[in-house]
């Protein structure tokens, strides 16, 4: 994920990465996927915005896999705990491990690619090679929607505590500023969204004919070689993944 890397590799790796955790299924694998993104965020210097990202996203998911899994898994026999139609089972627990770890690791790699890409090289990269501009379009808006929500939440938030509204106190106060916060918040975006409409419609946007880039991302053999490598193994661990969990041909 380092900036010298050309953003097709750094989405390749990620992607590859994503795709040959969940293949594996194996959640010493996971973890360690977890503790190498974490490493990289640091070094990267992004991981003040990474974490706090990914528990957003994980913990009300890990909560569910433990209340589904961890106390109402059919197929648990070692039951550790037993309150009424809820079991705790060593089964149950490890099953919610697997996912939660799988899930950790493809939220962070993602979330880590996504905070550490060049948005304009990645636009300019795919331009270059020939891709639909609204494919382009659609990937940059994806990567920024979430700092764009978040630069503009806070400017509500500053705006309405100008005017005196009180956004501390207890849970319900806080209930009610999100929902006071989310009316100009979606308006603000669907404004947004007309305003690009019509920028690009006026730049031509959608007509037809090949189209450039003023800028020029290095990208070097040795990468080209690398994303051509990860693509085979992420393709092999899905073909063996297949290949062993499909079911045998009973007796003709």
């Amino acid at each position: 994920m380092s900036p010298r890397l050309h953003p097709l590799t750094a989405l390749t790796a990620a992607a590859c990465t994503a795709v040959l955790t969940t293949a594996a299924a194996s959640w010493p694998l996971s973890i360690v996927v977890v503790l190498a993104t974490g490493v990289l965020a640091v070094r990267s210097g992004v991981a003040g915005r990474v974490l706090p990202a990914a528990a957003v996203i994980l913990a009300p998911w890990c909560l569910s896999l433990l209340v589904l899994h961890g106390l109402f898994f059919p197929e648990g026999h070692t039951v550790l705990a037993q309150w009424g139609p809820a079991r705790v089972t060593t089964e149950g627990l490890g099953f919610a491990l697997d996912l939660a770890s799988r899930t950790a690791a493809c939220v962070l790699v993602l979330l880590l690619f996504s905070f550490t890409v060049s948005v304009p090289d990645l636009i300019a990269a795919l331009t270059l090679r020939r891709v639909p501009p609204q494919f382009g379009f659609i990937l940059a808006s994806t990567l920024t929607l979430v700092p764009a929500m978040a630069g503009r939440l806070d400017r509500i938030r500053q705006a309405q505590e100008a005017r005196g509204l009180v956004l501390g106190g207890g849970m319900l106060s806080r209930l009610a500023a999100v929902r006071l916060q989310m009316v100009p918040l979606v308006l603000g975006l669907i404004e947004d969204a007309g305003a690009r409409a019509q920028a690009l419609d006026a730049r031509g946007f959608g007509g037809p004919g090949p189209r450039s880039s003023y800028r020029t991302v290095d990208d070097p053999p040795a990468q080209r070689l690398f994303r051509a490598l990860a693509l085979l193994l992420a393709f092999c661990a899905v073909a063996l993944r297949l290949a062993f969990s499909w079911p045998a041909a009973g007796p003709g």
